[in-house]
Parts: structure tokens; sequence; C-alpha cells
């Protein structure tokens, strides 16, 4: 299976220098994947582990080609005869060189290391495209949680804001005696609580910038925010079965364990080979000379001398015995494929269980979305109300503080859990198999327009009232006057 074309280089650059010629624009979440893609660690190690498998491949199949190599050699050789009493010495120059090449013609070990080679680089291209999926998912959570901190952050300083409201209001109100003590306590009280979190959102916020900007290789990025109102996307299809046969059929993982069975089977075929005989076709071409001449030539020693030869043949080789060796080896191997086996079972049953637990947490997210929608708008009724008993007294100042914190965390929970339903069906396609780059299409198609910056997701289409300024009605004379400790 060929290697995938790898994404050019002027991509990523072309991301890069929008970075650095416009840092105030917003990117999208498309953007973003495209700078990961070219920088994020763990996507270039399966990419290069995808290489390197098909070079092993590669590798597998030169034991079925030809074999060819040539050889040389120099020597200087001394020689002493003694002969009947005569001694003759002599020394002479030897050069040869040949060509020898050998063609397999049969060797079945070496044709199933070929199909393991071949298998191997296709687990290793899947483990890429698992990598990939992963990428989509880590960089959708760090998109999102930078856009959740934001929101944390705007929903804290709201609530910061209406509080100072409501103290300077509870301030003004006990100035002209129309308010106890206690109101202004408990609003600064309030004021102080806001101001600590929002020190703690805007760590969390720099915190999950940092982040983002590891993961992408980019500094200051700017995600941009949904777009309101937001209409999320169901799961289709619906029936939780039909994703887990997808997951049991195609996850990365799933497909990983399924050829390491393939392989382990074919170590097997190929431990059982160990008792068949091996045949190669063997070719050389030769040529020796003597410069000085050949001793072993009586009739003209010191003449010069060379001799050519070429053979051909067939090469058996036939092990007969190798101290049980084979036996073992193949003993091994079926152990090894239990052990694929086993592994191939326990990564079905564990993307199962994880894509049936993706897929009730969306519907879980979506159900939470539809009621912290209403829990909004009950919210903000119930703040209104407030602020109109305080007006006319049959409230006291806590109960508008208390009325305020529950709306801006309902609106911050929403965000979030919006937020958590669009990454939860990118956990649910990665959980299933299916997820691919071209499923960030839809969720950037809910992104506003840097041109026209989105209402943050936590905040409200309806306006919060102001808080209430005027004293309370004298019908709620306890609450309007105030008690002598307050007084002190």
């Amino acid at each position: 299976m060929p290697l995938p074309a790898l994404r050019p280089l002027a991509a990523l650059a072309a991301v890069l220098a929008l970075a650095v010629a416009a840092p105030a624009r917003a990117q999208s979440l498309l953007q973003l994947y495209d700078a990961a893609q070219g920088y994020d660690a763990a996507f270039q190690s399966a990419r290069a582990n995808a290489q390197a498998a098909q070079a092993r491949a590669d590798q597998a199949r030169a034991g079925l080609l030809p074999q060819v190599g040539l050889q040389a050699g120099a020597q200087h050789i001394w020689l002493n005869n003694n002969l009947a009493g005569n001694t003759t010495n002599r020394s002479y120059n030897q050069l040869n060189a040949s060509v020898v090449g050998s063609q397999p013609l049969f060797r079945p070990a070496n044709r199933i290391g070929w199909d393991q080679g071949k298998r191997a680089a296709e687990a290793a291209l899947v483990q890429l495209s698992g990598t990939g999926q992963d990428l989509v998912v880590r960089l959708s959570q760090a998109y999102f949680d930078v856009l959740a901190a934001q929101d944390s952050l705007s929903v804290v300083r709201a609530l910061k804001a209406a509080v100072a409201e409501q103290l300077e209001a509870a301030k003004r109100n006990f100035e002209v005696g129309n308010a106890t003590v206690t109101d202004s306590r408990e609003a600064q009280a309030r004021f102080d609580l806001a101001t600590a979190q929002e020190i703690a959102a805007e760590n969390d916020l720099r915190v999950k910038q940092l982040a983002l900007d590891q993961l992408v290789g980019l500094v200051g990025t700017r995600p941009q925010p949904l777009a309101q109102p937001i209409v999320l996307p169901q799961p289709s299809p619906a029936d939780v079965n039909t994703w887990v046969d997808w997951a049991i059929d195609q996850h990365p993982a799933v497909q990983q364990a399924r050829m390491a069975l393939d392989i382990a089977r074919m170590e097997t075929a190929k431990a059982k080979t160990g008792h068949l005989p091996t045949v190669d076709l063997q070719v050389s071409v030769g040529q020796t000379r003597y410069p000085e001449g050949n001793p072993a030539i009586a009739a003209a020693p010191t003449a010069q001398y060379r001799s050519t030869n070429a053979g051909i043949g067939v090469a058996l080789n036939w092990p007969l015995f190798a101290g049980f060796a084979v036996e073992n080896r193949v003993r091994e191997t079926l152990s090894l494929e239990d052990k694929a086996r086993a592994d191939l079972d326990n990564a079905q049953r564990t993307v199962a269980q994880a894509t049936r637990a993706a897929f009730f947490g969306v519907q879980s997210g979506l159900g939470q979305v539809a009621a912290l929608e209403a829990a909004e708008r009950s919210s903000l009724t119930a703040l209104e109300a407030n602020q109109l008993g305080y007006q006319v007294g049959v409230r006291i100042n806590i109960d508008v503080l208390n009325a305020q914190s529950q709306l801006y965390q309902t609106r911050r929970d929403l965000a979030r859990a919006r937020y958590d339903v669009l990454v939860g069906l990118l956990r649910l396609k990665q959980a299933s198999g299916m997820l691919v780059p071209a499923d960030l299409l839809p969720i950037n198609h809910m992104l506003a327009s840097d041109a026209a910056p989105a209402t943050p997701a936590a905040a409200s289409q309806v306006k919060v009232p102001p808080a209430a300024t005027s004293a309370p009605a004298a019908g709620n004379a306890r609450a309007a006057r105030p008690s002598r400790r307050d007084r002190r």
C-alpha cells in the first residue's frame, strides 16, 4: 500500500505567514488544524514510522530478487620446492576477480517474510490514520477549551459588574436609611468573591491558550467563537448498535490488532518452513591472472598467464536435523498467535465499550444543553422577579445576589455543555473509526466570521435588567428599617 502524499510545506508556511502578517485576526478550526498537522510531534512520528515500515517491506522483498556481488583479490605467493635435494625458491603475484550471482528459486520463508512486511506497512498506515484522528480530537478539545475559558471569564466579569451595581445600590439605600448594612456587606462579599473568580478565570484562560499555542506551533492564537444562535447537530444514525458495528469493523486499534494476528499466523507458517529445502540458481564468472607467470606450468613458468572460468548451477540446501529448534520455534509462534487473537478480542471489546460511552455521552450532552437553555430562561425570569421584589420590599438583597449568581453560572455551564457536545460528536466518530479531517468542516461553518465578531456563547440574547436602585416599599417595614445591631 503506497504512502499518502505528504502535505507540502507551503501550506504551513502560508498559515505561519498569515499569523505573522495579521496577528489580530482570529483563526478558524481548519486553519489551526493545518498548522497542527505540520507541527504536532506525535503525528510526525507516526508518519515517519509509516515510511520506515514501507522501507522494511521493501527490504523483505529483496529476499526474492537476484543477488549479484563482485569479488576481487590480490596475493603475493612465496614458493619453496625441494625435490631430491634440489631446492627451488620462487615468488609470484596472483590476481583474481569474479562476479557471482544467485536467484532464489524456492525459499518459502522469504516469500512469507515479504507478505509480513507488506502487512506491517499497512498496519503502520492504519496507526498513522489513528494518530490523525487523535490529532483532530486533541485540537478540537484545545480549541473549545480556550473558548470555554473566554466564556467563563466573560461571565465572571459580567457577574462582577452586576454585583458592583447591586453593591452601589445597597450602599445608597443604607445611606438614606432604607436598607440595612447587611445588604452592603453581603454585596461586598459577593463582589470580593467575583474578583477572586475573575483572577482564577484569567489564569485558566492563559493556561488553555498556551496549550493551544503549543499544539499548533503558533503564538497568540485567537480561536473564532461560535456564532449565535447555534443549533447543535444530532448523531446520525441514532442507533448505538450501528456505531458499535462500525467501531468493531474499522477502528484503527481493531484493524491493527487484526493485522497483528495475520502477521502472527504468517510467522507460524514461516517457522514451519524450517524443515523445507531451499533451492537457488547460482551463476559466476571469474578470471585469475599471474603477471609473472604460473609456476605450475613447467613449459613457461615465467610467462604471463590468465585463466577465465564461468559456471551456472543449482544449489540445494536441505536441513535434516536442527536440534529441535524448528519444533520449539513453531511452539513459540503458536503461543504468540494465541496472544494476538486475545489482543484482538480485547481491542474489539474496548472500542465497543468506548463507542457506547461516547454515544450516550453525546445524547446526555444534548439533553443537558436543552435543560440548561430552559434553566437560563428560568434563571433570567427569577432574577427579574427578585429585582422587582426587592424594589417593592418583598425580597432582600441576598435574594437578588443569589439570582444573579445562578443566572451567570447557568450561562457558563450552557456554553461549556455546547462545546462538550461538539467535541463529543468528534469523539464518537473517533471511537467508531470514522473520523476524518473533513468532519471539522461542519463545525467550522458554525464559527462566527472574523469580520463580524459574534456574541460569546455564554452571553444571552436577552439583557439582564439593571440592579434595583430604588428603596424598598414601606409595606416591608422590617426589611427597610435597620436593626440596632446593623446600625452599630
